[in-house]
């Protein structure tokens, strides 16, 4: 149900529009004094985790769900690797939703009945919640967000989903995560946790107030395929500490154990004692541990945490009856104390706020002061995130509400490289981040912007304070377009800003045959650089780099440095991705899109199409495709064919549109590239569809 402003919805009630400033105040002391009017009830939860590796449901799940004596209050089951298939991963579609929806429902506890409250799913990974139907009536503002973090951070075959809700007083948030796999990289997976916390954000019902992140509620329930694994034992040994049920001795050896100790993820949460062997890998439809050729180490892949107050776990299990799928399914029964207001204390304590501020309303007025007003950030870098803290206090009588504000004739508080988080509120420290990316790169590489801009700081009922944020950007080959390249003769950091400034306003009068006498010895080959990488690598493209790994590379382009490129060859292929997603004008440009889509079925009309590309353009181009040829030949070993090659140009433009499928026609996925032409033309955006 949708907030109603009943007295015992009080967040609700003091944000309709006719509360202002005086209001605010009372919802600040209501929250403060909220132990006087609220008690402690305790609810059962039932958290079930479980990856089904692609597969149909062959089997009842009451052995799980219905596992515990009686019926929990509430369900919150997730499931991982839904469906393998590569149309759910480009389409985000599966007829195996319904069937696992069905299966769990009819897995229930059968002593209780259960109402359905929300379903979320990104391709595989899918949270199913489900409450006793005489609680319904209790649970608002639900909501619920999902976050890929695959390859670039953007594809959703990693990733999690997450739903927030009020229950009674207390705010809850679940998420459903599937992390990185591969025992080595547990680094990523710390990565994919720390991304998913950042960038899920939940809309709240008073549009005005800033979403809401996982962490900023009362109780936080995290469950899924994490995929942390076992280190340092070899497989016999971890099979005889199974034998011997030493879990002790094989948790010690436990990779989420050892970065939570480290507090370097799940800083604050609480896992209960593991007393039952690993969920992972076993041969599907069996209790026998991998006998493939892999033969991974069992590890506890599946698992279940918390955060919060007033919660005791009674029980944590596995269920080894369950044989549909490469691991068992895990379940955590979680009693909860929920804050449940007393109608008449609440009543009692709004009254006596509102009369206490009744005396001092008309005495005060805000006032702030600030612990900085002037911010400069160095050697700011494309795509690294900087951030620097401004302090506002309260130095009036009464709590005050700030919010920074447009300027004249200007449509946002800031510049679109600039963040201020929270951007309204109260007394905080407020962060204020400086992050560019393939959006703000090109005007800032060229000079066309500085990172200057002031920030108005609004005080509600008060005065107006600016802050000044400057700083100086290092240009960058990401962000820069490729005609800029062709005519630098030296790294884009050693050469003065007005200079590339010069060279930038010189690309619209040189003619395109001179552009191209410069491309053989110029700047344009240290990017390309990135060609480099091993054909030869598995999993190339899918498997994501690592953040700081790119950052080496990206210094190393534009600095030239190193001969050679730092980093794994995944952090390689990631960054040729985000130089090629950077460009102002993709390799074919925006101008040439309506005519790739008239000849996309004319492989002669094609080739045609590349004969008339700007030069250094077409010499990119050609580039690439030499490079994707090798990709295809070595397919064997690397695991790639053109389905995957163009899903990727699909989330980065399609940069080599139809003209792609004209040097591929040869391997005989003509006809496959024509359809990626046409699903990447429904997903163009209108000024592109426009010929941008």
């Amino acid at each position: 149900r949708n907030s109603q402003p009943i007295l015992s919805n009080k967040s609700q009630m003091l944000g309709m529009p006719q509360f202002g400033l005086r209001d605010n105040l009372i919802k600040c002391e209501l929250l403060k004094n909220e132990d006087a009017y609220t008690y402690i009830k305790n609810y059962s939860f039932f958290l079930g985790t479980y990856n089904v590796n692609g597969q149909n449901p062959k089997e009842s799940l009451s052995p799980w769900l219905a596992s515990t004596a009686t019926p929990p209050d509430f369900y919150l089951v997730g499931f991982q690797e839904l469906d393998l298939s590569k149309e759910a991963f480009l389409f985000n579609d599966t007829p195996k939703e319904p069937e696992w929806m069905l299966a769990v429902y009819k897995g229930l506890h059968p002593d209780a009945k259960y109402a359905l409250v929300k379903l979320v799913r990104l391709v595989g990974i899918m949270l199913l919640f489900y409450v006793k139907a005489e609680h319904a009536a209790h649970i608002s503002e639900m909501e619920a967000e999902t976050v890929g973090t695959g390859v670039m951070g953007r594809m959703g075959n990693k990733g999690a989903v997450a739903i927030r809700f009020q229950f009674h007083n207390s705010d809850i948030c679940v998420v459903n995560s599937h992390l990185a796999a591969h025992t080595e990289e547990f680094e990523r997976r710390n990565q994919d946790f720390k991304d998913i916390c950042r960038r899920i954000q939940f809309r709240q019902d008073d549009l005005t107030l800033p979403p809401l992140t996982i962490m900023k509620h009362n109780v936080v329930l995290w469950l899924g395929d994490l995929n942390y694994r076992i280190s340092d034992l070899e497989v016999d040994h971890v099979k005889d500490l199974i034998a011997k049920k030493d879990f002790e001795t094989l948790y010690n050896h436990d990779q989420l154990k050892r970065q939570m100790d480290e507090e370097v993820v799940f800083v604050g949460f609480t896992e209960g004692e593991i007393d039952f062997q690993p969920t992972y890998k076993y041969d599907t439809g069996s209790d026998q541990w991998d006998t493939s050729e892999k033969c991974r180490v069992p590890a506890w892949c599946d698992r279940i945490l918390w955060r919060g107050k007033n919660i005791k776990q009674l029980h944590y299990q596995s269920h080894m009856t369950l044989k549909t799928s490469d691991h068992k399914p895990v379940s955590s029964l979680l009693e909860i104390g929920i804050k449940v207001v007393n109608e008449e204390s609440y009543k009692r304590t709004f009254e006596e706020i509102v009369r206490h501020i009744d005396r001092m309303e008309n005495d005060c007025i805000p006032s702030v002061s600030l612990s900085e007003r002037e911010f400069f950030f160095q050697d700011v870098k494309f795509m690294q995130h900087q951030a620097k803290t401004v302090s506002v206090y309260n130095d009036g009588q009464v709590p005050c509400q700030f919010e920074f504000i447009p300027k004249l004739d200007e449509p946002t508080y800031c510049k679109p490289w600039l963040t201020a988080n929270p951007a309204k509120g109260t007394s905080v420290d407020i962060d204020l981040e400086v992050f560019v990316n393939r959006s703000t790169a090109p005007e800032l590489n060229s000079g066309q912007q500085q990172l200057e801009d002031i920030l108005v700081l609004h005080l509600e009922r008060g005065k107006d304070y600016f802050i000044s944020v400057t700083g100086n950007y290092l240009p960058s080959c990401f962000g820069s377009s490729l005609s800029t390249l062709c005519l630098l003769r030296e790294r884009i950091q050693d050469m003065p800003l007005e200079t590339i400034r010069e060279l930038v306003r010189s690309c619209h009068f040189y003619k395109s045959t001179a552009i191209s006498d410069r491309f053989t010895d110029s700047y344009i080959f240290e990017p390309l650089k990135l060609l480099t990488i091993s054909v030869l690598q598995e999993e190339l493209f899918q498997q994501p780099g690592l953040r700081g790994e790119f950052e080496e590379i990206r210094d190393c382009l534009d600095t030239g440095s190193l001969d050679t490129l730092p980093g794994s060859n995944h952090s390689v292929a990631e960054a040729l991705l985000l130089f090629l997603d950077a460009l102002p004008d993709p390799v074919i440009p925006f101008s040439f899109y309506p005519q790739c889509l008239d000849c996309c079925s004319d492989s002669s009309r094609c080739r045609q199409i590349i004969s008339v590309l700007p030069q250094c353009h077409k010499n990119v181009f050609n580039y690439l495709i030499a490079f994707l040829q090798e990709l295809l030949k070595h397919s064997a070993h690397n695991r790639l064919d053109v389905s995957i090659l163009g899903r990727l140009t699909i989330h980065i433009h399609c940069l080599f549109l139809c003209t792609l499928s004209a040097d591929l026609e040869s391997a005989g996925q003509f006809q496959t590239q024509r359809f990626i032409l046409h699903k990447t033309h429904s997903v163009l955006s209108e000024d592109e569809q426009n010929g941008k």
